[in-house]
């Protein structure tokens, strides 16, 4: 438990090979199903404070209460996943921490001092997420996201899902 942000909710790993990545947590590590986003859209997405026309796919898959998310960049749009990659490194980048009061939280961070590496937003408003300069060395940086709307009751929705998967139908794709 952070006592700045809570309960670590995700663990994000940046990929390479996503369909190889998903492969592995089905068959090695029995996680699943997982929830598979080829063409992610961005109703807006910051690197460092500039505009960036970053292009990603994700997955999303549960074990226990704790999700885990696959990325994918499918361009060289700057991003905090790209400079992950160029860097050498595949594979735990963020832990993620969830909110229903994003404003605050987010207020909350930046008055103790940290800085934003890249922040986006997917499905409106209740969408945000931030990530923070905080990698003193691989899988350290610090999300935040907004759960307050149509992003938290898909989550749950996916931790559900996991609670009772016999192994069947194990990728789930979402257009």
């Amino acid at each position: 438990m952070s006592r700045i942000f809570g309960k670590v909710c995700q663990n994000g790993y940046v990929v390479r090979d996503i369909e190889a990545a998903m492969d592995h947590w089905i068959n090695v590590m029995g996680v699943g199903p997982w929830f598979y986003i080829e063409d992610v859209k961005t109703d807006w997405f910051h690197y460092r404070g500039a505009p960036s026309d970053v292009k990603l796919s994700i997955a999303l898959a549960n074990s226990g209460d704790l999700q885990i998310e696959l990325i994918k960049p499918r361009n060289d749009a700057p991003s905090m996943y790209r400079e992950f990659l160029d860097a050498g490194h595949e594979g735990l980048q963020h832990m993620s921490y969830w909110t229903e009061d994003y404003q605050a939280l987010y207020d909350k961070a930046l008055g103790l001092g940290y800085r934003v590496g890249h922040e986006g937003c997917i499905g409106g408003e209740q969408g945000r997420f931030a990530y923070f300069d905080t990698e003193a060395h691989p899988g350290t940086v610090i999300e935040i996201s907004d759960i307050s709307g149509t992003k938290g009751r898909t989550f749950a929705h996916i931790r559900k899902v996991a609670e009772g998967w016999d192994g069947t139908d194990a990728i789930r794709v979402i257009k």
